[in-house]
């Protein structure tokens, strides 16, 4: 070919337009595809399978020093949760019950501890997210048990088991169905005479539990109760909540499932969630970032009401304590009772004699009988305690 000029040049021009016809080509068939995808694209109809949710930094857990606000609430599922759910959701005959018991626990890990007050808190409180790998199934209102290690000096045995309210939904925060948060206050016991903490008097589990590190082994039992079960038969009804300090946990599970993560449950919902929480200070209050935000989202579905007794005085001019907002709103709380609310208890034992003296300020006031009103709601099943 390369004797022959006219052959190559021949050659030249048939491979120029060989050229230009496969560029025309292939510029025809991707027009084309396009074309199709415009088409197809513009006649589908894309239905929402789950509601979206901004995740806002109050939303998130963050490591933190105690002086910086706290943003302590796990992102916000999106996906649809119900993996972990009976079926109607709502029935409540197949709840796990001693699933692990004291003489065979189950073996977990700590996945983290976050300090979850400021500085002026009276005490230290910590948010303790626990690893068992879906092995220890549980329903919101339930308790896990820790087993601390060492030998109980008073008994020359091993430590029994401490009880804790769950502060997750069965989910957890993760999301994954295995892991568990605890809202645990560590215990000192300061000596006047000394002048400082007593190391010895102090609370075994609780300081071995805010004193964990990520991956760290603990015995775990349960999950155990069903006295706090949420009302779910009943999504119209209005749940009244009162805490005191750690008494907080099992609501936080509560509202994290109606309010946080995409459930039936949430879905179905229609009543009004109302948390009472007590406790001594503004740098006290646990997870407060969390009750606002879901207070902004969604205003008449929950209220957040908080009695701080050493920064707020009640109509009496004295300490603000929970029974004090109880007795403030007692004409709300008793009408929200008789349209069938249920009213729950957590925290130290101590709230109780206030907010029953409170209720029966208020059933008097109203002309009621609290003996009988308490005993109705009681065999109604409205009425859950759980203190300690």
């Amino acid at each position: 070919a390369s004797s022959n000029p006219a052959m190559t040049r021949l050659a030249t021009q048939l491979s120029a337009t060989l050229n230009v016809v496969l560029a025309l080509a292939f510029v025809a068939l991707v027009l084309n595809v396009k074309t199709q995808q415009s088409v197809v694209g513009s006649s589908m109809v894309r239905t929402p399978t789950h509601k979206i949710i901004p995740v806002t930094p109050s939303m998130r857990i963050n490591a933190r020093a105690a002086s910086q606000s706290r943003n302590l609430i796990a992102p916000q599922s999106t996906a649809r949760l119900d993996f972990l759910e009976a079926k109607p959701y709502y029935d409540q005959s197949g709840i796990p019950v001693n699933t692990h018991k004291n003489k065979a626990p189950l073996t977990a890990k700590v996945v983290s501890v976050e300090r979850i007050v400021g500085p002026k808190a009276t005490g230290e409180t910590c948010n303790i997210v626990i690893d068992h790998e879906g092995k220890m199934p549980y329903w919101e209102g339930q308790s896990a048990g820790v087993i601390p290690p060492g030998i109980d000096p008073k008994r020359n045995k091993p430590y029994g088991v401490r009880l804790y309210s769950i502060a997750s939904t069965r989910y957890g925060d993760k999301f994954d169905g295995k892991t568990m948060t605890l809202c645990v206050r560590r215990a000192t016991y300061w000596d006047p005479e000394l002048g400082r903490e007593d190391p010895a008097k102090k609370g075994v589990c609780s300081n071995y539990l805010c004193d964990a590190k990520p991956g760290q082994e603990l015995a775990l039992t349960g999950p155990s109760g069903k006295v706090m079960l949420m009302p779910e038969q009943t999504p119209e009804a209005p749940i009244i909540m009162l805490a005191t300090g750690t008494g907080i946990a099992p609501y936080r599970g509560f509202l994290r499932r109606l309010f946080v993560e995409n459930t039936e449950a949430g879905e179905k919902f229609k009543g009004l969630a109302w948390l009472f929480l007590g406790v001594a200070n503004s740098d006290a209050l646990l997870y407060d970032d969390d009750w606002k935000a879901i207070q902004e989202k969604y205003p008449d579905k929950f209220r957040y009401d908080v009695a701080l007794s050493r920064e707020q005085k009640n109509k009496k001019g004295g300490k603000m304590y929970i029974q004090d907002k109880v007795e403030e709103y007692g004409k709300e709380v008793f009408e929200l009772m008789n349209l069938g609310a249920h009213i729950y208890f957590c925290g130290l034992k101590g709230m109780m004699p206030g907010v029953l003296g409170a209720m029966e300020n208020v059933a008097k006031s109203q002309g009621q009988s609290w003996e009988e009103t308490l005993e109705k709601w009681k065999k109604n099943k409205q009425w859950h305690v759980e203190v300690y």
